[in-house]
């Protein structure tokens, strides 16, 4: 005998915690991040700002943008005096995946919130990764500049312009939080049970792995590349719809309209200003994909998300491909300790049910 079901599957539409940090209307495309749209705090806070609202929600304790600033700062400096031992587990692996065995050697450190030590470390893990991989020694951070700055002069071994501050900036402000996403669930599970946030954003990144979640974004750029010319695009695009494969950039699991994000990263990528981003022969692919998939799905048309213009901005800002997925953990890291604080101190033990459909005895 089995057990037959007609309950649907899968924990959408499932309310797994009360929140004060993120809100994502799938409907209206819309996004508010701690009490603001997205499109807002990019131009009203920074990355440090969106952190210290962040983490005040999430732990109930008010902690300024100026503190934020200053604890990131001290923690990426502890960070690159830990790099021997955070990066001995990395040799023979990829960047991706010597992100994931690094951040698991994070430990507390005196005088350092446990987020801070989390938040501050991974650009410097991402940054070392990357240079590690082209052969070229690590760059010790500068603790006054900010995580942004910080982050790009320890990619490149030179301090960026104010303008690619800026950009970095709105991306990782943007990334931060993102709703009951699949990582951020992730950490939320690990914290229901106690565990540490070391723990817990460790899982977390691991979910952000997969390319239906944060492994996407360098797809996005290998399509681009395969288009080639704009005379490429109809056919190459039509082609690949018959194939019934799917276009990276497009869709959404939760936005039934345009991904909000992707405008303001449409926008920092036109502020910066790039040579090296041709962001018309983008915005062509963009629009005949979005008319193709709305001629081939006219009820629910896949509209742009957040990866498409991820892609093409860290690309501008010269990011090695291979160190995408770990930059979004260096964004989206605020969210995950800011849910892993909040679960520990509001929730339970997050235990869904599931239902057999194996062999009775």
């Amino acid at each position: 005998m089995t057990i037959q079901s007609k309950t649907p599957i899968g924990l959408d539409g499932v309310a797994a915690a009360e929140t004060a940090l993120s809100h994502v209307d799938g409907e209206k495309g819309e996004l508010i991040i701690a009490g603001d749209r997205v499109d807002d705090l990019v131009l009203k806070t920074g990355f440090e700002g969106i952190t210290a609202r962040l983490w005040s929600a999430g732990s109930g304790v008010s902690i300024s943008e100026a503190e934020v600033r200053s604890q990131l700062g001290q923690a990426r400096e502890r960070a690159f005096a830990r790099l021997p031992a955070l990066l001995a587990a990395t040799e023979g692996i990829s960047v991706v995946d010597g992100f994931r065995a690094a951040m698991a050697g994070l430990r507390e450190e005196p005088g350092l919130k446990p987020e801070a030590v989390i938040v501050g470390a991974l650009p410097v893990i991402a940054a070392a990764l990357a240079r590690k991989a082209i052969k070229e020694a690590p760059v010790a951070p500068s603790p006054t500049f900010s995580h942004a700055a910080d982050t790009l002069k320890m990619l490149r071994g030179a301090k960026p312009s104010a303008d690619e501050a800026k950009a970095l900036d709105a991306y990782l402000t943007t990334v931060s939080d993102h709703g009951m996403n699949a990582s951020t669930f992730t950490a939320r599970v690990v914290a229901s049970t106690q565990a540490d946030l070391f723990m817990s954003t460790t899982a977390a990144y691991c979910a952000l792995t997969g390319p239906l979640h944060g492994g996407a974004p360098e797809p996005v750029l290998e399509m681009l590349d395969a288009i080639g010319t704009r005379e490429r695009i109809q056919p190459w695009i039509d082609s690949a719809l018959a194939r019934g494969e799917r276009l990276m950039g497009f869709g959404h699991r939760i936005y039934r309209v345009r991904d909000p994000r992707a405008d303001v990263l449409k926008g920092a990528i036109e502020r910066l200003g790039s040579n090296t981003t041709d962001l018309g022969f983008a915005a062509e692919v963009e629009a005949y994909a979005r008319a193709a998939l709305r001629k081939k799905n006219p009820e629910r048309a896949l509209d742009t998300n957040v990866e498409f213009f991820t892609a093409i901005l860290l690309d501008a800002l010269k990011i090695p491909r291979q160190a995408f997925t770990p930059i979004f953990g260096v964004g989206r890291s605020a969210g995950w300790t800011a849910h892993a604080r909040e679960q520990q101190r509001t929730g339970r033990l997050l235990r869904p049910g599931s239902i057999y459909v194996g062999p009775m005895p």
